[in-house]
């Protein structure tokens, strides 16, 4: 993976688009430090489909999240409190 700093990739943004679509992710950096990857579109959309739904997603969602089992009335048995000697 080649390493654009931001002026690089600013003025070889053409170049930048090609290189990622041709050779793979390629990373952009902002003071030495990684800031940014710019991946092809197909490879974005496996990351999305792969990485599924978000927990937020999942607690919002209409549907159903399980199923839940309500034991019938009256199956529950108690028990005894222990005794100590």
């Amino acid at each position: 993976m080649k390493t654009w700093q931001v002026q690089e990739a600013k003025a070889r943004f053409s170049e930048l688009l090609r290189a990622s679509t041709e050779n793979g992710p390629q990373l952009v950096s902002l003071h030495g430090k990684p800031a940014a990857v710019v991946v092809p579109i197909s490879q974005w959309q496996r990351m999305q489909q792969a990485a599924g739904r978000s927990a937020k997603d999942w607690l919002l969602a209409p549907e159903a999240r399980g199923t839940l089992e309500i034991p019938a009335r009256g199956a529950a048995t108690s028990r005894k409190p222990p005794t100590f000697a």
